[in-house]
């Protein structure tokens, strides 16, 4: 069946966000000299880390990381993941970042290499260039349609949206289906952005907001109006990876299979694999292609068994391997799979191979400046008192608390009628929503009224 066109319509509306953990994220925040600074691209203290990152990617980039993998080490809610996306945001925006935990490997229904070889494949970037039909311009106008969730009533997701482009010369109101509306939301699109849609495929892409620098540190990038028709041929960069190649095969010999009644693999053969490297790596030599190497991010990396560790030290010496970046908050653990102890429970041979970056608890100023990042990535407008409740609760509990409680702490300064957060929201929404210490704290003071 035919995907839903494209289509132009009277214009509506509307303003949307969507806001993930780490949206806010575009870079490292080096200077020139490499060295961090304390506020940028999104990224607050982690001084030393961060500067270690940095080196990190110049050794990528001059082709001096082959064979090595980094670890990252330190306790929850430090900055690690935000790390490892840093690094991959300073590879390129079209670098493929590819998170996973150390414990998916295990519920997985394939086997654990397969589940290890595919999260590779998907961290390793093709890179194409072709010219194609695109509406190109900034966003006047967005409003995006909800339906509920066909199995959760509670739950709404998009069906459409209509959206209007303009450039300095020309305007256009799309209709536009469901999958380009989840790709708005996921962009976090909204007025005076400036983006792309594919026209045959539907692919959106933000490209920046119209508007000059106002601060020292942005998170934007910011352009001018397009000139043009909205419509428009251009040439177009796009990035598919190993995975995407590899699955595009497998589907052609699946309904080859099912023609001749033959059971459909689910797992890729290593015939597959290779012919794709062979079609690939002849597009790079005719110049037609580029291979991306990617960051593969493996979080709780003490989660993973022998095997894992064993596979993924061969897979770094691969001629086609992504960068490794594992992750941990364990001290000595044992190595799954064995009775063998082992810093952070990974194998010596493997640790040989890693560049350990230490990364350490955020002081009271620090956490500061990320909830007031976090406040405007979120649209959470916050009076300074209640920056500074959550700034006292962020450093006698957690960062990761202190953020979870100001959207529930916006929600009651909405329903008071207050447009800011205040100090006492604050306070009201962390008497509802405790913490890990003071849920344990419950859990022990009526112990024996729980089930056991």
């Amino acid at each position: 069946m035919s995907r839903p066109a494209i289509t132009e319509v009277t214009p509506p509306r509307r303003e949307l966000r969507r806001v993930g953990a780490h949206s806010h994220i575009r870079g490292l925040g080096l200077d020139e000299k490499g060295k961090p600074k304390f506020v940028a691209d999104g990224m607050v203290g982690q001084m030393e880390a961060r500067e270690a990152a940095g080196i990190v990617v110049k050794m990528i980039r001059e082709g001096k990381m082959a064979g090595r993998g980094v670890l990252l080490v330190g306790p929850p809610g430090t900055g690690k993941t935000a790390i490892a996306i840093g690094i991959a945001k300073e590879l390129g925006e079209d670098t493929p970042f590819v998170a996973i935990s150390g414990s998916e490997i295990y519920s997985s229904e394939l086997k654990k290499t397969e589940f290890l070889m595919q999260a590779i494949r998907k961290a390793i970037g093709v890179r194409f260039r072709e010219v194609r039909e695109v509406y190109e311009g900034v966003v006047r106008e967005l409003k995006i349609r909800f339906v509920k969730h066909p199995l959760n009533p509670w739950v709404k997701i998009p069906r459409e949206a209509i959206i209007t482009l303009a450039t300095k010369d020309d305007e256009r109101t799309l209709k536009v289906p469901e999958d380009v509306a989840a790709q708005l939301l996921q962009l976090r699109v909204r007025r005076g952005d400036i983006i792309e849609i594919d026209a045959e495929t539907g692919v959106v892409r933000k490209l920046g907001r119209v508007g000059e620098k106002r601060y020292d540190i942005e998170t934007e990038r910011y352009l001018e109006i397009p000139s043009g028709p909205v419509r428009k041929r251009k040439e177009i960069v796009h990035t598919v990876t190993l995975h995407d190649l590899d699955m595009s095969a497998m589907a052609q010999r699946a309904a080859i299979a099912s023609l001749l009644g033959l059971a459909v693999e689910r797992e890729v053969p290593p015939e597959v694999r290779q012919q794709v490297d062979k079609e690939v790596m002849k597009l790079v030599k005719e110049g037609k292609a580029e291979l991306v190497p990617g960051v593969l991010f493996i979080d709780d990396a003490h989660m993973l068994d022998i095997e894992a560790f064993s596979f993924l030290t061969r897979a770094m010496e691969s001629e086609l391997a992504p960068i490794l970046i594992l992750a941990t908050n364990r001290g000595m653990a044992k190595i799954r799979g064995t009775d063998i102890e082992s810093p952070h429970g990974i194998p010596l041979d493997l640790l040989d191979r890693l560049l350990i970056i230490k990364t350490r608890p955020y002081t009271e100023e620090e956490i500061r400046e990320i909830l007031k990042i976090r406040s405007e990535e979120e649209e959470i407008p916050l009076s300074d008192d209640a920056l500074e409740e959550l700034t006292k609760l962020g450093k006698e509990k957690s960062l990761r608390y202190a953020i979870q409680l100001m959207e529930p702490a916006r929600i009651i300064a909405e329903r008071e009628g207050r447009a800011k957060v205040t100090a006492e929201d604050v306070r009201y929404a962390s008497k509802l929503f405790v913490d890990v210490k003071d849920s344990v704290q419950y859990v022990k003071q009526f112990e024996e009224m729980f089930l056991r």
